[in-house]
């Protein structure tokens, strides 16, 4: 089966044309922000080594601690992560529980449960299901991974609170939506809710940082 992939930022200027079109929130959020970049990773151990590194951290903390923890594998593979001493990885930045689930990924990898390759022709359903099997991931990071590694025009991660709070700010209210919410009211951006994904967290980011530069 063939899936609609996010490669180029023409693609991306697609997905915006689309949503725009068709839904005032993402028409506000684009007049606002403009087209979101690109993000777009490879599909394989080190991006999910990635995105694990960085989750609940500030951008700026989650590249200085993954170029530390980059440092120490080369080549960036399974095996080298395995082999690490776990003293190196804590003093490289990450957290007990992070570190047992780069090495539970890695030993996924190693015994043929994860198979990147595989990955690129099956549904994202499918590859969220075998990945949240390993320990330590769960449906944000699949959902995350689908979407920027794999590509898949129509990922989404209702789960991300970014994209709850966008979505939040730009309906006007006090409350932003569960995910169970966000879930359904993205359901009106498919086929192209990965493109409305990368447009909300670009908005956010634009007013995060306006709301900084005013109150300095």
């Amino acid at each position: 089966m063939s899936y609609h992939i996010i490669e180029t930022s023409q693609d991306i200027a697609q997905g915006v044309q689309n949503l725009t079109a068709s839904c005032p929130l993402m028409r506000e959020a684009y007049e606002i922000a403009g087209q979101p970049p690109l993000r777009r990773n490879e599909n394989g151990y080190s991006s999910v080594a990635r995105i694990v590194t960085g989750q609940l951290l500030s951008v700026a903390s989650a590249r200085a601690i993954w170029s530390r923890v980059e440092a120490l594998n080369q080549p960036f593979d399974p095996q080298s992560l395995l082999a690490l001493d776990e003293q190196l990885l804590k003093k490289a930045g990450l957290s007990t529980a992070k570190i047992r689930t780069l090495k539970a990924v890695a030993s996924a990898v190693q015994k043929g449960d994860i198979d990147f390759a595989r990955f690129v022709n099956q549904s994202g359903d499918l590859v969220k299901e075998q990945m949240m099997a390993v320990h330590g991931i769960g449906p944000w990071t699949a959902d995350v991974y689908v979407m920027f590694c794999l590509g898949r025009a129509d990922a989404f991660a209702p789960g991300d609170i970014a994209l709850a709070n966008a979505v939040g700010l730009l309906k006007k209210s006090d409350k932003r939506p569960t995910p169970s919410q966000l879930q359904k009211i993205a359901v009106k951006w498919r086929p192209w809710r990965g493109v409305a994904a990368r447009l909300l967290w670009h908005y956010y980011g634009v007013i995060k940082n306006t709301k900084t530069e005013t109150s300095k």
